[in-house]
């Protein structure tokens, strides 16, 4: 081989490996995009979820609290005490 065929050779070489370089670089660059829109999407999840559970327990002990005040109010109509 020649000194002109070997620069050739390096030159595609070099090519090459900035092509792949590139290529990662985007690929990379889009994961991480992905993983910060699923990070953000947790989030928006896990505040939801808080926010329900929050609602549901108020309303449970809303529900309890309406139970206990009417079995108070009625124990003696409805088991003759």
């Amino acid at each position: 081989m020649s000194d002109d065929e070997v620069r050739q050779l390096l030159r595609e070489i070099r090519d090459v490996q900035r092509e792949q370089l590139a290529e990662y670089r985007r690929v990379t660059e889009r994961s991480l995009e992905l993983q910060q829109r699923a990070v953000a999407r947790q989030e928006q999840f896990s505040r939801l979820y808080r926010r329900i559970t929050a609602v549901t327990g108020v309303v449970i002990v809303f529900v309890l609290v309406l139970l206990i005040f009417t079995l108070t109010k009625w124990w003696r109509y409805l088991f003759g005490f």
